[in-house]
């Protein structure tokens, strides 16, 4: 991993070559939970550590899973019985503090959910209303980190709001299967569907079976039992869509392992990229991108809130004014990523206007200088994109907080930009 340092200077360059995708962080996560509730030995390949994978690992260890890290090979022995009083660590990981709160709700005895930096400042009134239905007693910091649960689960049937995250609801349809009686819930304004649809697909090769009406109901049977996973990661979309617009921008890039008909959403970055004039070509071994003209494109990102920081890169590289919608899917994120894009493009020369759930940016010359991750790491990675056309070198202040999701993102952008 990197070494925290205060900035990085990225001067500009033609970007080509050949890439492997990083493993699927939200994949990753999810296999590590279910192995942790299966008493039998689940192996996972395809690890690579980042912050928020080593979490969920820290979180499944303090649970009393067993796990064995060999390379790039997890071994992980969970458990049958949830009796004990648990404290959990969840870092920064929105999805770790989210998912395990759903997944606490199989302990009769006391959960403590906590976490550190922006974790904090992230909603978890969510998480205390869903399990107050299902008869858990919750006490949180006024709808925030930490969060104290106990009491005895109580299935049945609830409606819950996901028009903010969809990751506890994963935690539930994960956690309910294992309960002692069936649970049907109503979901409201799902806001990331193809999440929940890599936690069905997930809990199918488990051994789990959910029955739903369009996302919206959700009929769990009770009593079910996770088989042990036998489980390759696939390569991550969201990681992968910096390399594949910062092409688009720059150059002609090859990247590997990622699967052409994933259930990750953000695979739907090839169209965009297609729309907005780049040339796209998409295989089982690989996806090509090789920069053409390029030129303003509109699109509506609700479901996928993780494209917003490369499609804003692309976007400053484009003739015209680009359109996207949902940034309203923004405000709670590692930062406040519609504001956050808005102030470091400024000082690159780019402007953003920002409606109710609009972000239009106006692509032009972009003059380089110093700027702040805000400590995202998803703003890290699309103000290196920025440095590619610019005039003068880009800085990047707080670079190291792609660890939290892509710690070799700078050493696979610079050896990818000659």
């Amino acid at each position: 991993m990197l070494e925290p340092t205060s900035y990085i200077k990225l001067s500009p360059g033609v970007y080509y070559g050949t890439l492997t995708a990083p493993p699927s962080k939200s994949y990753l996560q999810r296999a590590v939970a279910f192995a942790s509730l299966c008493p039998e030995t689940s192996v996972i390949t395809g690890y690579k550590a980042n912050n928020d994978t080593d979490a969920v690992l820290g979180l499944v260890k303090s649970i009393g899973a067993e796990v064995n890290i060999q390379g790039d090979t997890i071994h992980i022995k969970g458990l049958s019985q949830y009796d004990l009083p648990v404290h959990l660590h969840s870092g920064e990981s929105g999805l770790a503090a989210r998912m395990f709160g759903g997944i606490s709700t199989l302990y009769n005895n006391s959960v403590v959910i906590e976490g550190r930096g922006s974790l904090l400042n992230r909603p978890m009134h969510m998480v205390e209303q869903a399990l107050q239905l299902l008869g858990k007693t919750v006490v949180s910091q006024n709808g925030f980190l930490p969060l104290h649960i106990s009491g005895k689960l109580q299935p049945g049937k609830i409606t819950i709001d996901a028009s903010e995250t969809s990751q506890l609801l994963t935690g539930l349809l994960i956690a309910l299967p294992l309960a002692k009686g069936d649970t049907t819930l109503h979901v409201h304004n799902l806001c990331s569907q193809p999440y929940i649809a890599m936690t069905l697909e997930m809990l199918e090769k488990a051994g789990v079976s959910i029955q739903h009406k369009n996302f919206s109901d959700f009929f769990i049977r009770g009593n079910q039992h996770f088989k042990p996973l036998q489980y390759q990661v696939e390569g991550d979309w969201s990681g992968a869509a910096f390399h594949m617009a910062a092409a688009a921008i720059s150059g002609h890039v090859c990247i590997k392992g990622l699967n052409p008909t994933s259930a990750q959403g953000d695979r739907i970055i090839c169209d965009v990229l297609k729309s907005a004039g780049a040339l796209v070509t998409l295989s089982d071994e690989a996806v090509t991108v090789i920069k053409s003209d390029l030129h303003d494109f509109h699109f509506d990102a609700t479901m996928y809130p993780d494209l917003f920081p490369p499609l804003a890169a692309l976007a400053a590289h484009c003739k015209g004014t680009s359109v996207i919608t949902g940034t309203q899917r923004l405000t709670q994120k590692e930062s406040n990523r519609a504001l956050s894009l808005q102030s470091e493009f400024q000082k690159l020369g780019i402007q953003i206007k920002l409606s109710e759930n609009e972000m239009h940016i106006t692509g032009g010359k972009i003059t380089g200088g110093s700027v702040n991750s805000h400590n995202d790491h998803r703003i890290a990675m699309a103000l290196a994109l920025m440095s590619l056309n610019a005039k003068m070198p880009v800085e990047i202040e707080h670079y190291e907080t792609v660890n939290k999701s892509y710690p070799d993102f700078f050493s696979d952008f610079n050896e990818s930009k000659h």
